[in-house]
């Protein structure tokens, strides 16, 4: 009798055990919360007609006259407000590009979002950036030169008839990014300037690293060195 008593106090403080670790790993792991991004201090400068019309980062053309920002490091599609802080006037722009490239600057804003509050005439001044969401459709798909099986692989980001546009977007990744380089190749006589980066041996890590470029917005297309 006694043994029984002390094998269901044994049997009842195990389960107790149980249901108070189980209470304690449910405290612990709590749902994973997006905490929107805080207020940062910049800052900004504006690009216009030098660059209008060519191809950005994201693989849009720069409009001068559309709401849109260049950034170092936001994912493209992220939505800015950004406000001047030597007159409080504020714009909402979308980073769809990478820069500035010049040391001190932070934001690089069209010339019709630094028009609207009023930052032509200095050219560089202090704002504000309030981060207000990410449009996902920037967000792109990994893609595969077909019937490649066998490495070293490599990550193509961009191919350009003009080499200026691929200039532009290895600058750009070499912003965050080691290993950007430029190869040529002539397809049906034209002569085009690829943009890659890195080279595996192993496939499964060459879509990895292209799926978190993807995820930030590159286009990105897996495909053999040569």
């Amino acid at each position: 009798m006694g043994k029984r008593l002390n094998i269901k106090f044994l049997l009842k403080s195990l389960l107790l055990l149980c249901i108070l670790f189980y209470l304690s790993s449910c405290a612990s792991v709590r749902p994973s919360m997006v905490q929107p991004p805080g207020v940062d201090y910049v800052n900004a400068s504006w690009y216009g007609p030098e660059f209008h019309g060519r191809q950005t980062s994201s693989g849009e053309r720069f409009d001068m006259y559309n709401m849109t920002c260049a950034h170092k490091e936001f994912p493209f599609g992220t939505d800015l407000r950004v406000t001047n802080l030597r007159n409080n006037k504020s714009v909402i722009v979308t980073v769809n590009d990478r820069g500035p490239f010049i040391p001190g600057r932070d934001l690089d804003l069209s010339y019709a979002a630094a028009r609207e509050i009023g930052l032509i005439g200095p050219g560089v001044s202090r704002v504000k950036i309030e981060h207000l969401g990410r449009n996902m459709r920037y967000v792109k798909r990994v893609e595969f030169a077909p019937l490649i099986s066998v490495g070293p692989f490599t990550i193509q980001i961009g191919a350009f008839q003009e080499e200026s546009n691929a200039l532009h977007l290895k600058q750009g990744l070499e912003l965050k990014y080691k290993d950007v380089f430029m190869t040529t190749a002539y397809i049906n006589g034209k002569k085009f300037y690829r943009v890659r980066i890195g080279s595996f041996n192993d496939r499964d890590r060459a879509y990895s690293f292209a799926r978190n470029l993807a995820e930030e917005g590159y286009s990105t297309f897996i495909t053999t060195m040569d």
